[in-house]
């Protein structure tokens, strides 16, 4: 053959095989990662500019939140099923605001701690908050809240009333076996699951006022250290024991009310800490103003908002453990009382019951029927029996 015909020829061939195997790879990789997405979709997971683990928020929401009933995506729930739940001390001192976090926390329990300045119990599972804090330090009723969450709940906070006597946090973390297993005090942590920030704030503050972590860093810390996923070492669930609320949808926009507003003291005269509940008919949710301003997260300068809001009515009084002022508190958390729940802008009378410490708190209508909240945060209001709610 003439020599003119084989080069060109020769070209075609190798250019030809050079383009298959080159369709092939791509081809290849294109399939595989698919396939590892199908396998694995929490790759659809990204992290946010502020850390946090967000997901697709155009996927179909299948998958309910067993804590409050929110619903999410496949991606996001394969997320949350890897750990358990997670209670974080945060101050409400105003010196403390805004704080970081609690627009994602599932639940959140707020009482005075001391003085009449209120503190939160926010608890996390089904969301990624990033950065929370300022964390504070543990009290006796907020150990009673945590409990009711599965056998092992993580417990974040920054030491603790630790005073002989009935307000003995720290006593009674290591008499309920706590210690090294599912309580995370920064005491026995320390950085970098904890660090400080005094700029954080954007003015100077006391130093109580500057301790943070993420929920990532204390899942993590859980899973690495004291190896506590969504199971313990005996391959437990944390779920084994836990008994979920009961969840409907929102009322139709034609049964919402066009205004509520929810108003209270924890104590008189302590204006700082007041609370005041507006209700929004085109969300249907509660939004919250604290000391008379509105309160946001640090986070995302979001004012906090809650689905539901429940005031519950418990038995306060002093510890009487020498303590200095005698400012430790304590509250009725076992037994039964009265309770209000807000939720569609309208009341409903209600009675809490919770038998024992790691019992759930339920909630009844007047009828005895357990009430069904709405799907999206619950924040529960911790008010002595004799405290006042305004409704407008």
């Amino acid at each position: 053959m003439n020599k003119e015909y084989i080069r060109p020829l020769a070209f075609g061939i190798s250019a030809y095989l050079i383009a298959t195997a080159l369709s092939y790879l791509l081809f290849t990789y294109v399939i595989f990662n698919r396939s590892a997405q199908m396998l694995n979709p929490v790759s659809e997971s990204t992290k946010s500019l502020d850390g946090r683990t967000a997901f697709d928020d155009t996927l179909p929401k299948t998958e309910e939140c067993p804590l409050n009933g929110a619903m999410y995506s496949k991606p996001q729930k394969q997320w949350w099923s890897k750990h358990g739940p997670l209670g974080i001390m945060i101050e409400n001192h105003e010196e403390s605001r805004p704080q970081s976090g609690l627009s994602s926390a599932d639940v959140v329990y707020e009482a005075v701690a001391e003085g009449g300045i209120t503190r939160f119990l926010a608890v996390f599972y089904c969301q990624d908050a990033g950065t929370v804090g300022p964390v504070r330090s543990a009290r006796t009723y907020f150990l009673d809240f945590i409990s009711e969450y599965g056998d092992f709940p993580l417990y974040a906070h920054v030491g603790g009333a630790n005073t002989p006597g009935p307000a003995n946090a720290l006593g009674q973390i290591d008499d309920y076996g706590w210690g090294s297993y599912n309580d995370l005090n920064q005491f026995s942590i320390g950085f970098p699951t904890y660090w400080r920030d005094y700029d954080r704030l954007g003015h100077e503050v006391a130093t109580e006022h500057t301790m943070y972590s993420t929920t990532q860093k204390l899942w993590d810390f859980a899973s690495t250290k004291r190896k506590l996923t969504n199971v313990d070492e005996d391959g437990k669930n944390w779920d084994a024991n836990f008994r979920s609320y009961t969840f409907k949808n929102d009322a139709s926009k034609g049964d919402r009310p066009a205004s509520q507003t929810v108003s209270f003291d924890f104590w008189k005269g302590y204006g700082a800490y007041s609370v005041r509940w507006d209700y929004d008919p085109i969300a249907n949710t509660y939004l919250r103003v604290n000391g008379g301003e509105k309160h946001v997260d640090k986070n995302n300068g979001k004012q906090l908002s809650a689905k539901n809001v429940v005031i519950l009515f418990m038995r306060e009084s002093r510890a009487n453990d020498g303590y200095e002022g005698n400012l430790h508190m304590l509250y009725g958390t076992k037994g039964t009382g009265k309770a209000s729940v807000f939720l569609d802008g309208k009341e409903i009378d209600a009675t809490w019951s919770k038998k024992t410490r790691t019992a759930r708190l339920i909630l009844a209508n007047t009828a005895g029927k357990e009430i069904q909240f709405n799907r999206g945060q619950i924040w529960f209001e911790v008010l002595g029996t004799g405290g006042e709610v305004t409704v407008k």
